[in-house]
């Protein structure tokens, strides 16, 4: 049975077309449409529910020392108010989920986890707690919404002077609209933007908020489908398509945020496989057709590999997709084709990210 966020009610008055998505409903789209949506996002603003997200909490003196051992990242220099990418590997290197952890204080961070992946994470992150720590889920008592776009700024300063300046950082206990909320500059589309955490209860008022603020700003709600294709667009990866239990995060290209200098699990089994066997590349479509993921790629008549996202990208105006192919098979400018329902179509092996604002 799908749960309903607690803005659900908004997005059915807004006539949202509700989907089950990772265990709730959710909008995938507004009347605007999809593309509309995108657009928005790109040169204006769009609003998002991600309350889907899951939210957990390590406190105590060994906090620091727990979050180390089950993510790839390091957290021992991090400055409070900052955020940082991780992924969490399992034994054998592959990855259980990307996540981004939030430093509280200096023995409480915030984790925020895939909605899909909630209960595997919360599951392994209780196995391998040791110490004198407390871990608390808190995804039922806080709600997520993400201000997204250009005018992001100009809409947020309308509601609150404490903004956080630098990505990937952020301010708690900030009053936004009357509201308290956590509010970090950080997103998932590509775009400059915010994402607001608040109690489960003050949801509503604040995606009103939000929504008034931004009325001449060219605000609008967005749903699930605008921010799949943004976040395509933006090369960025999502799990269960990029990365799994399956693909390391070398393979993934997300080697920035895996540090073999320290212990962790599923460093070991990094280290012994060695250089990685797979890449992530982009692939910019030259043929008629869309590539979605699990399409077998090929490089001069030889099957190199698989897709494993791909949409119509809006702004850039063409058809994008993502793949897991073999290391060092092609380079930027080659043609390969893609299997797309037993038609095969040219693409161009083209540099990641495929749109990176200015």
């Amino acid at each position: 049975m799908e749960r309903k966020t607690p803005l659900y009610d908004c997005h059915v008055a807004l006539g949202g077309k509700i989907v089950p998505f990772a265990g709730y409903l959710l909008p995938v789209q507004y009347p605007a449409g999809v593309i509309a949506e995108h657009m928005a996002v790109r040169t204006k603003c769009g609003l998002f529910d991600v309350s889907h997200m899951g939210e957990v909490v390590y406190e105590g003196p060994d906090a620091l020392a727990n979050i180390n051992k089950i993510l790839t990242n390091d957290y021992t220099k991090m400055d409070i108010g900052r955020v940082r990418y991780s992924l969490m590997c399992y034994e054998n290197g592959g990855v259980v989920d990307d996540l981004l952890v939030y430093k509280m204080r200096d023995d409480k961070y915030l984790i925020v986890v895939n909605a899909g992946n909630h209960d595997k994470d919360v599951e392994w992150m209780k196995e391998h707690l040791f110490g004198d720590v407390s871990f608390t889920d808190i995804s039922d008592d806080i709600a997520q919404i993400a201000l997204q776009g250009p005018a992001s700024d100009t809409i947020i300063a309308k509601l609150t002077q404490d903004i956080p300046q630098k990505y990937y950082s952020f301010i708690d206990n900030v009053s936004i609209g009357g509201i308290n909320a956590l509010l970090s500059q950080t997103g998932y589309t590509g775009s400059k933007g915010y994402e607001i955490y608040v109690s489960a209860a003050d949801a509503p008022a604040m995606w009103q908020n939000l929504l008034d603020a931004g009325q001449d700003e060219g605000l609008i709600p967005c749903g699930l489908g605008a921010r799949d294709t943004l976040r395509l667009e933006a090369a960025m990866p999502l799990y269960g398509h990029e990365m799994d239990e399956t693909v390391s995060p070398f393979e993934a290209g997300l080697g920035f945020a895996v540090k073999l200098d320290k212990a962790f699990i599923g460093r070991d089994a990094l280290l012994a496989a060695g250089e990685p066997k797979r890449q992530r590349v982009g692939l910019k479509v030259l043929g008629r057709g869309i590539v979605r993921e699990h399409q077998d790629v090929y490089y001069q008549g030889e099957l190199i590999g698989h897709s494993t996202s791909g949409t119509h990208c809006p702004y850039l105006g063409g058809a994008y997709a993502m793949a897991l192919i073999a290391a060092n098979s092609v380079k930027n400018g080659d043609i390969v084709e893609v299997d797309v329902r037993g038609r095969r179509i040219e693409a161009e092996i083209v540099p990641l990210p495929f749109y990176k604002r200015a």
